[in-house]
């Protein structure tokens, strides 16, 4: 049966789920504390909360040191991929590789898998992807260096928070402004 906790980070109150010695679910901030409660009942029906082992209490040390700015890299951390279909894995491992700060298309990933024409296959994985922030999902970006979607509470506002807290460049390249933070394009409805 797997267990959760709530934890305090620079963003919110996030949550990790753990069965035995792994991490099978993540969750980042939800506007309080009773949704992020009742999501977690959703996708956790099983879970009760549980005060976290040594390995999920260090995985909340590194998530936390993230989230204030500094660069840890999480892909160490204990994850459970066991139930995930055998692409949305693949997809997991090359983002994975994703260093702090850097990102990486959609069509990058999807090329780096043999599989050029998968864009849009690797975005709805990632889409799913059971342990955001461990996972570095918010790392994947559209072509053109916009951001595409984001399935996190506050969707493409969260992955630019938590790219602006990684200082992520959005190309190779060096630009004059490459310093300014990261702004998502006003919706249609707001025009």
């Amino acid at each position: 049966m797997p267990s959760f906790c709530l934890f305090p980070t620079p963003i919110g109150r996030c949550a990790l789920v753990w069965r035995g010695d792994r991490i099978v679910g993540a969750q980042l901030p939800e506007p309080d504390e009773g949704t992020a409660r009742r999501r977690l009942a959703r996708r956790f029906p099983q879970a009760g909360e549980q005060t976290p082992p040594a390995f999920v209490e260090a995985a909340i040390v590194d998530i936390v040191a993230l989230l204030a700015g500094e660069a840890r890299d999480l892909s160490h951390l204990p994850v459970d991929l066991e139930a995930v279909p055998a692409f949305e894995r693949r997809v997991y491992e090359v983002a994975l590789s994703i260093p702090p700060g850097e990102t990486m298309t959609y069509g990058a990933v999807a090329a780096r898998l043999g599989q050029p024409g998968a864009a849009r296959a690797v975005g709805v994985a990632l889409g799913r992807n059971p342990v955001p922030i461990i996972v570095p999902c918010h790392r994947v970006l559209a072509a053109g260096g916009r951001t595409g979607g984001f399935s996190a509470e506050g969707g493409v506002e969260t992955k630019l928070r938590l790219l602006t807290i990684e200082k992520a460049r959005t190309d190779a390249s060096p630009g004059l402004f490459g310093a300014l933070p990261l702004v998502a394009r006003p919706s249609r409805a707001a025009e």
